[in-house]
């Protein structure tokens, strides 16, 4: 009896093994097709992932005829030399470029806030974590984007408006700001360098509050700054003969028939032995269709203006 408890305890155990053994196969024959098809879904996903990042677009100029351009293509600022067979990408981001008031598209640097030319490439902007913090800084390029230079012009300074750079040789510049608008008034100032970039110092701050138009140097120490934007009835023009350190409001004599017509002064120029200024119509003119200017001249580097011709829209002011 003993015999056979014994045999028939042991043929259970061998049939416990045997079927332990067949459900292990039938496991493994079900778990690898689930292994590859893992694997193949996560193959999908990394593809589509693929498929949803934006590709990087071929960089055109923003304008084909230029030798020296640019393009704000994939998000970035990149310029060239040699209408773009080569690209150098500038070590700023795109944003800060449009930082403080501004509400344009973005698609094009705004006006007057960049140098671009075969000796240097110089951009304007504003940085900083808040409002109260900003700095004003310039990132510039004297070797055709090599090597690249970034000055702190001022900080903190308010949301920026009116913008402008410019340098009338390799080591005079000028920047002129505006900020921390309020209706109709805002705060206004000029930065000067003469060492080509490298430090600014502010000038003192022109006598009036109004929105800034224009503004522009014919030289190292004579300066305008153009002022009205807003249903301007005049030029509203102050003058430096002396690198800033005092302004003077110039006086355009302006005969009785143009009164209220030619209202916002543009920048001087150098012509010949004067200085001459066009003054066009502002954001409302309409005297024979609005487009036509007056120009004036000074015979006393910009205290005084007078009237010299009509400027048809086809015409050269400056000759």
């Amino acid at each position: 009896m003993k015999k056979f408890i014994l045999s028939a305890a042991g043929a259970i155990l061998i049939g416990l093994i045997i079927v332990t053994v067949i459900y292990h196969q039938n496991v493994n024959e079900v778990t690898y097709p689930q292994l590859g098809q893992l694997n193949k879904g996560q193959d999908n996903q990394n593809s589509q992932n693929n498929l949803e990042q934006p590709r990087s677009e071929q960089l055109q100029p923003i304008n084909r005829n230029d030798t020296i351009t640019y393009t704000l293509q994939n998000n970035e600022l990149n310029i060239t030399f040699n209408k773009g067979k080569d690209w150098i990408k500038v070590p700023v981001e795109k944003d800060l470029l449009f930082e403080g008031e501004y509400n344009g598209s973005e698609q094009e640097l705004i006006e007057n806030s960049y140098v671009l030319t075969e000796e240097r490439a110089a951009f304007l902007y504003s940085k900083g974590p808040s409002w109260d913090q900003k700095g004003i800084l310039v990132t510039y390029s004297l070797d055709q984007g090599k090597t690249w230079v970034t000055t702190v012009v001022t900080k903190p300074f308010p949301a920026m408006r009116f913008r402008k750079i410019d340098f009338l040789n390799d080591q005079f510049g000028y920047i002129i700001l505006s900020g921390d608008r309020t209706m109709s008034q805002e705060y206004s100032i000029v930065y000067l360098t003469h060492d080509g970039g490298k430090t600014w110092k502010a000038t003192k701050q022109p006598p009036t509050t109004r929105l800034i138009a224009s503004g522009g140097f014919v030289d190292e120490t004579t300066g305008f700054l153009s002022y009205g934007t807003i249903n301007p009835e005049e030029p509203n023009v102050y003058v430096t003969q002396d690198g800033g350190e005092t302004w003077a409001h110039a006086v355009f004599h302006i005969p009785k028939k143009y009164d209220q017509i030619f209202v916002q002064a543009e920048v001087p120029v150098k012509e010949k032995s004067h200085l001459a200024v066009v003054v066009n119509q502002g954001p409302n003119g309409d005297y024979a269709g609005g487009e036509v200017k007056g120009k004036f001249i000074s015979e006393d580097n910009g205290k005084t203006w007078e009237f010299s011709k009509e400027v048809q829209p086809n015409e050269t002011a400056y000759q």
